[in-house]
């Protein structure tokens, strides 16, 4: 038995579909905005990788996640060749604050909508019939920790078919914590870069059609996740790289086997250096081999959504044999000397294997590995 992708999905700041937010990843197009959705003057930041769908602007509406989530999902659907009509195929979605900015605008500007509005599975019933439906939150990971859940329940002959979605929309207090937390504020993100001075949020959304043994983009090898629980806030290299090896030892890969990791690449002082040093302990001797890239210098840190939407990046480049640059990158940081980072331009070549980190608060790690499909 394999697990196979059968139909992607995504919608981002730089682009309403998959095949639009990959070609513009490919061409270093993607670059934070001036805030349109919340009033500037309760900030120090100004920027935010927005989706700009507001039907009047500046004037923000409740229920923007809950249209991200299926929009994302009648794409995975459509590409899939699937009927939208899910039933009790289950729907598992991955998300770091769901509908908080719905409640925030209840809250602050007396917004009116159905309480059960809230809740993603309402809308799924409605548009999909979906019966079958969860969510879960584990911060920046949630997607990919959604991803490992899904394919335990094919592996357990519970479904045959499973659609994985992670979704978030950015709400004010998420951005507020941001602005406290850096009271310089970034005016790009610079993964990996020694002037790094920490992330910038993005709306987000991405889906996939996970299936026994059918499917055209690409098979996934295996989910590894953990919890070190040894921070709030920091990454851990040990619970980092525990989550690497997991995940290769899941796949029954070696390191270099990996063709590519899509990095999680915060722009964080802190992650990054953590990450890097995480990869060269797993990867040793073959450190130098692999690709290494990420998008969030042009999709700003997308929350709850950002590894399926990685992974979607990933499964594109090993279709394509292209993959997308980190921008915004002057002077690297030490911890990536010797390693094929992609900066600036695109590369190209063919590819096999590769590999995607999440790495959520609390010390919530997964790790995907995915193989292109033959």
């Amino acid at each position: 038995m394999s697990l196979r992708i059968a139909g992607i999905g995504a919608m981002a700041s730089v682009g309403h579909d998959a095949a639009e937010v990959f070609e513009n990843l490919c061409a270093g197009r993607g670059a934070p905005n001036v805030l349109r959705g919340f009033d500037r003057s309760w900030f120090t930041a100004d920027q935010l990788f927005e989706i700009d769908d507001r039907p009047v602007p500046g004037a923000d509406v409740p229920g923007r996640a809950t249209a991200f989530l299926l929009d994302v999902v009648g794409q995975a659907l459509a590409d899939a060749g699937l009927p939208a009509q899910l039933d009790d195929i289950p729907v598992l979605v991955g998300t770091g604050l769901r509908e908080l900015r719905s409640v925030e605008l209840w809250w602050r500007e007396s917004a009116k909508f159905p309480v059960d509005r809230l809740h993603f599975g309402t809308a799924l019933r409605e548009r999909f019939g979906a019966v079958d439906t969860h969510t879960f939150a584990n911060a920046c990971s949630a997607s990919l920790y959604a991803l490992a859940l899904g394919a335990d329940l094919i592996r357990m002959d519970e479904a045959d078919t499973v659609i994985v979605a992670g979704v978030d929309s950015v709400t004010t207090s998420m951005y507020g914590l941001a602005d406290r937390f850096q009271p310089s504020p970034p005016d790009r993100v610079r993964p990996f870069d020694r002037n790094r001075k920490g992330t910038i949020l993005g709306d987000g959304a991405a889906a996939v059609v996970l299936r026994r043994d059918t499917g055209r983009h690409g098979v996934l090898r295996s989910v590894g996740i953990n919890c070190d629980a040894r921070h709030p806030t920091a990454p851990d290299r040990n619970g980092i790289t525990s989550a690497m090896r997991l995940a290769h030892e899941l796949a029954g890969v070696r390191p270099r086997d990996i063709d590519l990791v899509l990095l999680h690449g915060t722009g964080t002082p802190l992650n990054d250096e953590v990450e890097a040093r995480a990869f060269g302990e797993v990867f040793g001797a073959d450190a130098g081999r692999p690709l290494l890239t990420g998008i969030k210098s042009m999709t700003g840190h997308t929350s709850g959504s950002a590894g399926v939407l990685s992974l979607i990046v990933a499964l594109r480049a090993l279709a394509t044999g292209t993959v997308p640059p980190i921008t915004a990158v002057d002077d690297p940081i030490d911890e990536v000397a010797g390693y094929r980072m992609v900066l600036g331009t695109a590369a190209s070549e063919p590819l096999s294997m590769a590999q995607v980190n999440g790495f959520g608060f609390g010390g919530v790690n997964a790790v995907a590995v995915v193989e292109a499909a033959r």
